[in-house]
């Protein structure tokens, strides 16, 4: 039943947002030299390498410096990519992903390869779902860029905090994985966007 509310939200958005991502692309195009899309390798379901898309928020050859984004001040975050990560509109190119079936609208936010090799085996048991574009954690952790972006050694506070901390908020979706659940996240989410100063 998921899957089948995944479609319908990943086609319905596509088609109704086509207007708002078209805007989008002409933004990050005018904005800065690149690509309208950044895609990023990410670990899915069952550990299987896969492309995430998003809008492009950050100047090009930016992750060369590093996987991690420091907070809005991150020199490497475009002008329009600072209102995009804010209002997570970089997020809806991910809508293709879930039609894929690469994705799903919730489940635990898809890692970089380099910090999944870190996950205990209890950790990795979060890799026999399909990663979501939101879930407990993100709304938790929306704020997660500033966090790292007051931290003497942001690396060493993510791998050692926040990563082990969403994992476990990943735990509280995977008891429970139902449509209750899933629909409790979009709205969280969706509060939280708009609530977040």
């Amino acid at each position: 039943m998921i899957r089948f509310f995944d479609l319908l939200f990943s086609f319905l958005g596509l088609i109704l947002l086509s207007p708002l991502l078209l805007l989008i692309a002409l933004a990050v195009a005018m904005d800065s030299r690149g690509g309208i899309f950044y895609l990023q390798t990410r670990v899915g379901k069952d550990n299987r390498d896969f492309r995430l898309i998003k809008f492009r928020s950050m100047h090009t050859g930016a992750f060369k410096h590093g996987g991690l984004t420091i907070g809005d001040k991150d020199p490497r975050i475009t002008r329009i990519g600072v209102f995009l990560r804010k209002m997570k509109l970089d997020e809806l190119p991910q809508l293709i992903n879930v039609l894929k079936g690469e994705m799903s609208i919730v489940g635990p936010r898809p890692e970089l390869r380099k910090y999944v090799e870190l996950y205990t085996a209890e950790q990795k048991k979060v890799l026999s779902r399909r990663p979501g574009i939101t879930d407990f954690a993100s709304v938790e952790y929306i704020d997660e860029n500033e966090i790292l972006g007051r931290a003497a050694d942001p690396e060493k506070i993510y791998i050692e905090e926040i990563m082990p901390a969403k994992l476990e908020l990943n735990r509280k979706f995977m008891q429970d994985p139902g449509l209750g659940n899933y629909f409790k996240v979009i709205g969280l989410t969706v509060r939280k966007i708009f609530s977040n100063p």
